[in-house]
């Protein structure tokens, strides 16, 4: 499993994922969950997934077949698309495809695979914005009221989103809530692992802002972690009936 969430912002976008692959007790490995296109200036592209990784890997792959091929157009190709929801729908379109090609195979043997993605971006002229694509190939957009979307083992990390994050958090705070949101995940479920990857994509730049691997034993993260422990247990002694 793994655990993938973006923030939408009025002052850009922070996207944050996990590197685990967990195919039992003895079969955890580390694969890239973050994948990021761009054209500096011009358009920038953050694709995360979860779920299986024989359908994650050959849709990914086949977007980048679809990238290489000179005579591709905006209809198949992400990075001239027109728009970031036509984005969205060739991803989609391949995600849904693969896993229906996939589970046709896995059919006859009583099992079944699945997989999600969080695709964020911007093009020059347009607005950023950020979907979660469904299985199905189907998707839906974060918006002011929703500003951020998890994939994978969400429900650790939410409680903290919820509680702080809007559209006008800072970039700054932004990036240390989804480390927080990941440090709870990373506690309460051996399924999402380090190392991190982080990526912060400035509003207009249309290009990544800063990128960032975080390793097992980063001091700042691990000092982050302390804090919030730490904040967590004054916080809850300080509580009375």
């Amino acid at each position: 499993m793994t655990y993938c969430v973006g923030l939408l912002l009025n002052n850009g976008m922070v996207l944050l994922s996990d590197t685990r692959t967990n195919a039992g007790l003895d079969n955890i490995s580390t694969y890239r969950k973050m994948f990021v296109f761009e054209d500096p200036g011009e358009r920038v592209i953050v694709i995360m997934t979860a779920g299986s990784l024989s359908i994650t890997q050959t849709t990914m792959a086949r977007l980048r077949e679809a990238m290489e091929d000179p005579e591709s157009d905006g209809e198949t190709n992400i990075m001239k698309a027109p728009t970031m929801l036509k984005v969205a729908d060739i991803v989609g379109g391949m995600l849904g495809k693969v896993r229906e090609e996939i589970e046709d195979k896995l059919a006859s043997m009583n099992q079944g695979a699945s997989a999600s993605m969080i695709v964020a971006g911007q093009r020059r002229d347009g607005a950023m914005r950020m979907f979660l694509i469904y299985p199905e190939g189907n998707f839906i957009e974060a918006t002011e009221d929703t500003p951020f979307l998890q994939i994978g083992e969400h429900k650790y990390g939410k409680p903290i989103l919820d509680r702080v994050v809007k559209p006008h958090t800072s970039l700054a705070d932004a990036q240390k809530a989804v480390l927080l949101s990941m440090d709870s995940t990373l506690r309460s479920n051996l399924s999402v692992g380090m190392p991190l990857d982080l990526c912060v994509i400035e509003s207009d730049a249309c290009r990544i802002s800063s990128r960032r691997r975080i390793e097992p034993g980063d001091e700042a993260f691990r000092a982050m972690s302390d804090a919030w422990s730490k904040a967590l247990r004054d916080g809850f002694t300080k509580i009375t009936l």
